[in-house]
Order: structure tokens, then C-alpha cells, then sequence
């Protein structure tokens, strides 16, 4: 590289993603399933607050919490932001604004998107009910958002109620998501880029002269810029791993089958282990010191995995400062 010529750094959308699965207790099954069937329950403690929505346990005491109360579809908004541009999955795919309502019964308050068609129509204080999806299966979104209403009237205090519901909700899947753009920088650049030959660099530290994989562009002991690249590998060796028991969806989706086994694989030439899966043999051979390779997808890009090499295992003191 020539003095003070920076390489084009990579560039890309990146989503992370993954379905939470959650079980429910019995407050947060009576709220979900209450919605479901157009009711809205929240809890009342001991000092007779009522929280909507319901939690287990007092914020304030941490005390338990199983006194269920109905509270009102109507309500009063006690803020507001507005969004203008929404995202997919909100709640609204016109612009909206974003509301904390308190409703009538209620002491605190929930959080929801309010159908307005500008910003000059919400303001604190303005009175709202709630929309309700026409399809409703127990979850947040069977709110399908709060709109305008003032009819003069507000409800009066929450009433008890038993919780008791035909077919409660006991579970829920809640997909998270989170889409950006990645820039992984400098080193990083140059690490990818590399991948594409099918090769593995790092970086090495001017001061201390260890190798890191995948380089930091600075050397996390010595605080210090790297420059010097690199290269490691192909071979290395399994300083520590685990066995996989559970199938998870991103597994299936890659056809991988259970158990198998996922290890720190410091390659030759390398000062930091980086992880990998470990294939080509039965999972229960697979131990500490096992010389292995890397082998490649289709068309390059990263290892899929890494299989033994069939070399004698390497002795521990070879890497035991890197387990």
C-alpha cells in the first residue's frame, strides 16, 4: 500500500434476526389474552396503583403482582413523538405519531402509535380509544393503534377481573430484527477481501508482534495501530470447543444436523483463535490439539467449515496461552 492511499472499504446491508419465543405467565397470559377478545387488563398493588400494562412483580416493592383489573379502551395521551417516515412492520404505513396513553383506569401508561394526519391534529392531553385489528390472536398487535375519539366521557375506575379466558395465550413468538449497514472498516476490508482468494490474513502488531484474526486495525494490548498484514493458515489447531445439541432455525435453513461441534481453531501462524464449525469426523472424536483445515463454500467467500487434517495432535504447550 502507498503512503497515504486508503483501500476502498467494503460496504453492505446487514439484518440480524431471530424469533423469540417466550413463555407466559399468568398475568402476561390474561393480557395477551384479553386483547385478543377486545378487554385490556392491567394489575393493581398493593398501594392500589394500577399498571397497564401488567407486570409480575411491583416496580416499587418487587413484590408480587396477580390482582388482574379491567381498564378502559379510552384514554388520555400523556406524550407523543411524531414519525414521519415509518418502517416496515410499524404499526402504520402512512405517517404517525408515536403516543404513551393512560387509560381511563389506569396510573401508568402504554405505549402505541396514534392515527393522526399530521402533527398539528395530536397534542398532550387529547383523548383516544383504541382500533382493533380485525384478526386478533393474543398479541400487542391486536391494538391495531389508538385514533382520535372524545365523547365527554371517561370510564371510572378499573374493575376486577378474574383473568379467566377460554383458550388462554400461554406462549408467544416474537420475531426481532434489526437491518443497518455495515462498514467493517480498513482491516476488516482487507480480510474479506482476502476471502475471496480463499486465504486468511491478520494484522501484526508493531510493538508486542502478535497476530490477530480477523485483524482490529489496532492491537487490543498494546493500544497501537496494525498495518502489516498477515497471512495464516490454512491449518490450525482446536484449542477449545463445544458440542451443539439444539437445531435452531438458522441451522435448518443451512441443513446443518445435530449434534455438532463449534471450536476455537488457532491457526498456524496466528496469535488469537477465531471460531469455527468443525466437520468430517464424528463429534465425539473431536477433541483439544486436533490439527485441522478449512474448507471452503462454493465460490469462496469463508470457511464452511474445518475437518482434521490427520496430522498428530499438536502438544498443549503449543497453545495453552490461547485456549
Amino acid at each position: 500500500m502507498t503512503p497515504g492511499h486508503a483501500p476502498d472499504v467494503l460496504s453492505a446491508p446487514l439484518v440480524v434476526e431471530f424469533p423469540f419465543t417466550r413463555s407466559l405467565g399468568p398475568v402476561q397470559s390474561a393480557f395477551l389474552t384479553g386483547l385478543r377478545e377486545r378487554t385490556v387488563l392491567g394489575v393493581r398493588t398493593a398501594e392500589g396503583r394500577v399498571l397497564v400494562p401488567p407486570v409480575e412483580y411491583d416496580p416499587v416493592t418487587a413484590a408480587e403482582v396477580r390482582d388482574l383489573v379491567e381498564v378502559g379502551a379510552t384514554g388520555t395521551v400523556t406524550t407523543w413523538a411524531w414519525n414521519p417516515d415509518p418502517r416496515p412492520n410499524q404499526p402504520l404505513a402512512t405517517p404517525f405519531a408515536w403516543v404513551l396513553v393512560r387509560l381511563d383506569g389506569a396510573d401508568t401508561a402504554l405505549l402505541h402509535a396514534l392515527d393522526a394526519a399530521a402533527p398539528e391534529d395530536v397534542s398532550t392531553g387529547m383523548r383516544v380509544t383504541i382500533r382493533w385489528a380485525g384478526q386478533r390472536q393474543g398479541a400487542i398487535t391486536d391494538i391495531a393503534c389508538f385514533e382520535p375519539y372524545d365523547d365527554g366521557r371517561t370510564r371510572g375506575a378499573a374493575t376486577a377481573h378474574d383473568g379467566v379466558f377460554t383458550d388462554p395465550v400461554t406462549g408467544i413468538v416474537a420475531p426481532a430484527r434489526l437491518d443497518y449497514t455495515y462498514s467493517p472498516g480498513r482491516a476488516q476490508t482487507g480480510y474479506l477481501r482476502a476471502a475471496e482468494d480463499r486465504r486468511i490474513v491478520g494484522e501484526r502488531c508493531p510493538s508486542c508482534r502478535k497476530v490477530y484474526v480477523p485483524p482490529r486495525g489496532a492491537c487490543p494490548t498494546c493500544g497501537v495501530a496494525t498495518a502489516e498484514e498477515v497471512e495464516v493458515g490454512p491449518r490450525g489447531t482446536v484449542t477449545t470447543f463445544c458440542i451443539v445439541n439444539i437445531k435452531s432455525a438458522h441451522l435448518k435453513a443451512m441443513d446443518i444436523e445435530v449434534p455438532y461441534v463449534y471450536a476455537h481453531i488457532a491457526l498456524d501462524g496466528a496469535d488469537l483463535p477465531l471460531h469455527g464449525r468443525i466437520a468430517g469426523m464424528p463429534y465425539d472424536q473431536v477433541r483439544m490439539g486436533l490439527r485441522v483445515e478449512a474448507v471452503w463454500t462454493e465460490g469462496g467467500r469463508y470457511p464452511d467449515h474445518y475437518r482434521p487434517t490427520g496430522e498428530p495432535d499438536a502438544e498443549y504447550d503449543t497453545y495453552r496461552e490461547l485456549v
